[in-house]
């Protein structure tokens, strides 16, 4: 198929990379043109000279953006693909999004007889690069059906949530419990080190028992442990984003979120430290700090 691909980030742009190597003629575009050279050493992908170009001779396109900002502006600004992309195309917009946002873009393509798929992704890094990422997928099922091969070219795990916003309320519900347990992982292990227990005796007696989490056993080792936060795949200006839209359609919901309000406080005090840049866990240290230990393996 004629595929066209908006946004080639550290995530966008192995997305991008095997949907060119699954045999899909395949035109990227990119704010950055060094990330659009680098792209099209692929076989079957090449560099368009903007959106406009790029969707108007693709059967599918694909964003893949930080957050609703970028996608409306790429989406329905000028010269943006609601201009350019053909009646009968697909648009998906993989990027971590807010619901009503889609809704109200969804209706928009609907209107020029485009189908809009909201499709955001998970797996991090490592995942879209090795094609291995979930797929959380809103919109009309049958075209999800009939564009599920190209699809599989960027993730393993498809999972069709219902209709339009349903795949952003997947994702949103995913990253908030994602951040949850590293606060509350963080919480723990700042207890048990308070109390005199050795932290990689604590994080491995947990991680192989009942209280085991991603966090203890996989990223805060590779991270908060080491004090390494530096280029992260995933920022905590993303992450600090995608738990405000979650709250954010949890206040629309009227429903409570105690917990949640919590990691919200926190992520956002993460953003007035300047640690925007560093990995998510870095907000963990603000609970090293009311503690008064170092989650730190020498």
């Amino acid at each position: 198929m004629n595929v066209g691909f908006v946004g080639l980030g550290h995530m966008g742009q192995h997305m991008a990379r095997h949907v060119a190597e699954a045999g899909h003629e395949l035109a990227a575009f990119d704010l950055r043109p060094e990330a659009i050279t680098q792209l099209v050493r692929t076989p079957h992908a090449r560099r368009a000279s903007s959106v406009a170009e790029l969707a108007s001779g693709a059967e599918i396109v694909f964003t893949s953006l930080p957050g609703p900002p970028e996608v409306e502006a790429v989406a329905a600004g000028p010269d943006g693909l609601l201009e350019s992309i053909a009646p009968g195309s697909v648009y998906v917009d993989l990027s971590s999004n807010s619901p009503s946002t889609v809704r109200k873009l969804a209706a928009l393509f609907a209107e020029r007889g485009v189908t809009m798929l909201d499709a955001p992704v998970a797996g991090g890094v490592t995942g879209a690069e090795a094609g291995t990422l979930s797929l959380m997928v809103g919109g009309d099922q049958a075209t999800f059906e009939r564009i599920r091969p190209v699809l599989s070219a960027i993730g393993t795990k498809l999972f069709y949530c219902g209709p339009s916003g349903n795949g952003a309320i997947t994702k949103l519900c995913n990253n908030l419990c994602s951040q949850m347990q590293n606060a509350a992982a963080g919480e723990i292990l700042s207890l048990g080190v308070k109390a005199g227990i050795d932290l990689e005796i604590l994080a491995s007696a947990i991680g192989a028992s009942t209280g085991t989490c991603r966090p203890i056993v996989d990223t805060f080792p590779k991270q908060l442990f080491r004090r390494h936060f530096e280029d992260p795949g995933f920022s905590s200006f993303l992450s600090a984003k995608d738990t405000h839209l979650a709250i954010e359609l949890a206040h629309e919901l009227d429903v409570p979120m105690p917990i949640g309000e919590i990691v919200e406080r926190d992520k956002q005090e993460a953003l007035r430290r300047g640690w925007g840049p560093l990995s998510p866990d870095v907000f963990v240290r603000l609970q090293e700090e009311r503690a008064g230990v170092l989650l730190e393996l020498k």
